[in-house]
């Protein structure tokens, strides 16, 4: 789970024109006493749309736009997905190693173990923000994110030569400092091609293929724990590295071809889609924030977010619902825990295990992807996110106190769904929470993100051998940090209620699209509760 600072592209001369003239709007808007008290009470001007766009009619350019989303979904979607999943592959196929000898085979302790996968979002928290502000500044996406695939891909497949607890350690740290450029990068990308309205939906898009990565993982590594120990003296869990990394490597490079940069150097497109591609997102911006973004920078929004009280209380909800996910970092150990009755040293334990894993991710993603819909659909949110999380409440309450094969089974059933479907409805409602400025907006996402995933570090030493097979610690943490993320959002929606009512009643909201002055309710404007 990552962090995604949703930053603007540097701008043309002529765009250039465009903010000057913007500029001039709102000054002469302020002076004539429209900002009340802030610039963001301030109503944005009209912008006017490109000769090529303005010349349609409006049902030409519905027409033209579906077309446009649908070129775009094609060809940007299936690229991200792929990406996504091979980068969760190599990040979490550490558990399915252990089940194929790694941890024997380099001698470890269940302490150094859970190291090595704490030591790994280490490198990742610490370069999340950094990473996505050196991809604004190069400004190429379709090299950048294929490029640090590449080499997460080399380094994952280099596990494969660890001998010891100290060079695995290095490996997954620097796996992790690789890896952190692509979640929060990706969605600066999709941010770069897709209107506010239209990320939610494409988000979950995105992180399915960190679901479906749970489905192929478990069955890939059921493949070669079954049929590939001991080819060539390598063991079970080395063939596992260096057949995924470089996977990861060849797909990185197939996916150098296929994705382009921005919409105005996209030769796929006509001239009058490049047009529109450009406009609409000018236009999305223009309907809530019209001061340009030379006005608002990233440390200015950053402290804009900060001193917010919003930020922290979707903090609090996006830091225990990543608690209370840790559990799938662990996942095939947990559902070890159910064959309990066979040796785990017993291949034929271990390959059944991996299989058992893929049906939980396979209803995860079929799970987030209703969820998400129909929050899009009605525009709301708080019940999206709180009903997955009371399931997975009853789901790790009864992992907590059965060993019985059924219910304990059906409780890991209920984990990835419950929790995967409620955080990325809950990932939405950051920038529905927190809509403008977009430099505030992109700073709330990467400080809520980045400190959400601390969990993970302290997560991996709640499952040491030693508590298999209730893991009793574990899943009462899990249980209580989703109860504590029910507590936040219902605490944000009260918070929300409260600013809906006084626009409701045309007073100036801090954050929000106001109306102009005067007009009390016209305006429209709602945060989604």
């Amino acid at each position: 789970m990552g962090n995604s600072p949703a930053l603007h592209q540097p701008r043309s001369e002529d765009e250039t024109a465009s903010t000057d003239e913007k500029s001039g709007v709102r000054a002469a808007a302020l002076a004539a006493g429209e900002g009340g008290n802030d610039a963001g009470a301030s109503t944005p001007p009209q912008l006017q749309p490109p000769e090529l766009i303005g010349k349609l009619t409006a049902e030409e350019r519905e027409q033209l736009e579906k077309k446009l989303k649908r070129k775009i979904d094609i060809r940007l979607l299936p690229a991200v997905i792929i990406m996504y999943i091979m980068n969760y592959i190599d990040r979490n196929n550490i558990a399915a190693a252990r089940l194929a000898g790694l941890e024997r085979d380099l001698k470890l302790t269940s302490t150094e173990f859970q190291t090595a996968v704490s030591i790994l979002f280490v490198g990742y928290l610490l370069m999340q923000v950094p990473s996505n502000l050196f991809l604004n500044k190069f400004g190429k996406p379709a090299i950048y994110l294929p490029g640090c695939m590449v080499v997460w891909g080399i380094i994952s497949a280099l596990t494969a030569v660890c001998t010891n607890a100290g060079g695995l350690w290095a490996n997954r740290f620097f796996l992790g400092v690789v890896e952190a450029a692509y979640f929060p990068g990706c969605l600066y990308y999709l941010s770069c091609w897709y209107t506010r309205k239209e990320l939610g939906f494409r988000t979950a898009v995105m992180y399915s293929g960190a679901l479906i990565s749970g489905a192929f993982s478990g069955l890939i590594s059921a493949g070669v724990t079954w049929g590939m120990d001991g080819t060539r003296g390598l063991g079970a869990w080395q063939w596992l590295f260096i057949i995924e990394g470089a996977a990861t490597v060849a797909i990185a490079i197939g996916c150098y071809f296929v994705l382009p940069n921005f919409p105005r150097t996209t030769s796929w497109l006509s001239e009058e889609e490049r047009a529109l591609a450009v406009w609409r997102l000018q236009e999305d911006i223009g309907e809530d924030d019209w001061v340009n973004s030379e006005e608002q920078t990233f440390w200015q929004g950053a402290k804009l977010a900060f001193t917010d009280i919003k930020t922290y209380i979707l903090l609090v909800l996006l830091f225990c619902i990543v608690s209370s996910g840790t559990v799938t970092n662990f996942f095939p150990t947990v559902v070890n825990s159910i064959q309990g009755q066979l040796s785990d040293q017993n291949r034929q334990s271990n390959v059944i295990t991996l299989l058992l894993t893929s049906p939980p991710y396979v209803l995860a993603v079929a799970a987030t992807y209703l969820n998400a819909t129909h929050a899009d659909k009605t525009g709301e949110r708080y019940w999206h996110i709180t009903i997955p999380l009371w399931v997975a409440v009853v789901a790790y309450i009864i992992a907590a106190t059965t060993t019985h094969i059924a219910p304990r089974y059906l409780s890991m059933m209920l984990m990835p769904p419950a929790v995967y479907s409620g955080f990325v409805v809950a990932l939405a409602w950051i920038s529905n929470t927190i809509p403008r400025p977009p430099a505030k907006r992109a700073a709330a996402l990467a400080f809520i993100n980045a400190v959400s995933n601390c969990s993970s570090i302290y997560a991996s030493y709640l499952y040491p051998k030693s508590a298999d097979p209730h893991y009793t610690v574990a899943m009462i943490v899990n249980c209580v940090t989703a109860f504590i993320a029910v507590c936040a959002a219902t605490v944000m929606r009260i918070v929300l209620v409260r600013l809906n009512r006084r626009l409701d009643r045309g007073e100036w909201v801090e954050g929000a699209i106001n109306a102009v002055p005067g007009e009390g309710a016209a305006n429209g404007f709602r945060f989604k509760v």
